[in-house]
């Protein structure tokens, strides 16, 4: 049996979606084109703060939550019509969920570059939760 590595897993998704820079996700926020995902942990969010605007979907969750045909779909929480802008701590999970979302048909997925490391050096603000 081979068992693909999570490297390489993460090499074929970037292969296949879109990656945006943060000031390009930035731009998007503000012309409220997008909706911005946070898949981090919430004891991630607790440790190092949360981004303003963006919403919080557990990377566990992620799929459950933006199906229409599951229990735990959030009903009016993100415009489905909107590009679907994931990020994560450094890129890698955000990068494998977006590859996801475009397997379940979205067609407006991206994620962030270097993730929330890129996102605290950024225009973006932080608040600390």
């Amino acid at each position: 049996m081979t068992i693909k590595s999570s490297q390489t897993l993460v090499s074929e998704a970037l292969q296949e979606i879109k990656t945006i820079s943060t000031d390009e996700a930035f731009k998007m926020v503000n012309e409220n084109s997008c909706n911005l995902i946070d898949i981090r942990d919430i004891r991630e969010l607790q440790k190092e703060g949360k981004v303003d605007g963006a919403n919080h979907i557990p990377r566990g969750m992620l799929e459950f939550w933006l199906d229409p045909e599951s229990i735990y779909f959030k009903q009016g929480k993100l415009d489905l019509n909107k590009e679907m802008v994931l990020f994560c701590a450094g890129g890698l999970r955000s990068a494998l969920a977006a590859k996801t979302l475009k397997d379940m048909g979205f067609k407006k997925v991206s994620h962030i570059e270097g993730g929330f490391g890129a996102i605290k050096n950024s225009t973006f603000k932080i608040s600390q939760s």
